[in-house]
């Protein structure tokens, strides 16, 4: 698994409805191509098929030895939630730079400030603070609409929440009393944002209890492991027990960037391959995004006139 497979919009990838294919027509379209019920398309498996992925009802932590191929896996969610029908972007980069090209995308993007270099933490905690109470208010249409969790037909925007470097807003920005509550309030919100459309997306080098509590870490059902530099790094992002069976992120080669651990819908790892978008095909997608979204927003603001 040593080439490089490219990512949902690369021009090699031979999938009719990929951002790609989108972002190179030459002017917006009145609709956003998918949906965040589609499948996201992750990358492929080592028997060479395509490997996909329901984002809508799940959180996902990502995590891994710098340089493993974290980035290339968040960046395919993000491209996929750029390009999808009434869905909006919730956004912490901690680098700036790895989610940054998507912020005119979002509705918030949480990263530091680049006129003095600091990082403005209560902004991140007034962010989820409110994410917190749409959770809540959407739970109680749901129970007044007789459902459990958000459907398709219910037309209500998805909400997806993409944290880059968490370690970083957990143990570094900030004071000790405002990293504890970013942790508490985001495991209030990993909790119950799943049902309600509220998936998050959340990457890191190494969750261990002293950087992400484990009452947050357990509450990801779906985990990718990148290359570890250990056997216990790989189990404590896959979970107690796997790597003795076979699936260790140790053994995977640092030269073979974008390979992972996959646990997800079967519940069992599998090895995959992410797939690839270079930094020009990540801007082409988020700019045609952006374009086709404030061409969509304009659009409504006149009919509505």
């Amino acid at each position: 698994m040593n080439s490089r497979v490219a990512a949902p919009g690369a021009a090699t990838t031979p999938q009719p409805n990929l951002a790609y294919t989108c972002a190179n027509k030459l002017v917006p379209s009145d609709r956003l191509p998918l949906s965040m019920f589609d499948r996201n398309l992750l990358g492929i498996n080592e028997f060479g098929e395509t490997v996909y992925c329901d984002v809508i009802y799940r959180n996902l932590l990502v995590a891994g030895e710098p340089g493993g191929g974290k980035s290339g896996l968040l960046n395919n969610i993000a491209a996929h939630a750029a390009l999808s029908h009434n869905t909006r972007l919730v956004l912490f980069d901690a680098k700036l730079v790895e989610l940054g090209p998507w912020r005119h995308c979002a509705d918030e993007f949480v990263g530091f400030d680049v006129r003095n270099g600091t990082f403005d933490i209560e902004h991140g905690l007034d962010v989820l603070r409110r994410l917190l109470i749409v959770a809540k208010n959407r739970y109680t249409w749901l129970l007044h609409h007789r459902g459990r969790k958000i459907a398709r037909e219910d037309a209500l925007s998805i909400i997806v929440i993409i944290i880059d470097e968490l370690a970083m807003f957990t143990t570094v920005f900030g004071t000790k009393a405002q990293r504890e509550e970013f942790a508490e309030l985001l495991r209030g919100l990993v909790a119950l944002g799943r049902a309600c459309g509220m998936p998050v997306i959340a990457a890191t080098q190494r969750p261990s209890w002293d950087i992400i509590p484990a009452s947050l870490r357990d509450l990801f059902g779906f985990r990718a492991a990148f290359r570890c530099t250990t056997l216990n790094s790989s189990d404590i992002i896959l979970g107690q027990g796997w790597a003795q069976q076979g699936f260790n992120a140790n053994d995977i080669r640092p030269t073979n960037q974008g390979e992972a651990f996959l646990i997800a819908e079967g519940g069992i790892p599998q090895r995959i391959k992410a797939a690839y978008l270079s930094d020009s095909e990540i801007y082409r997608i988020a700019d045609y995004a952006t374009w086709t979204r404030r061409h969509i927003a304009a659009t409504s603001v006149a009919h509505a006139a």
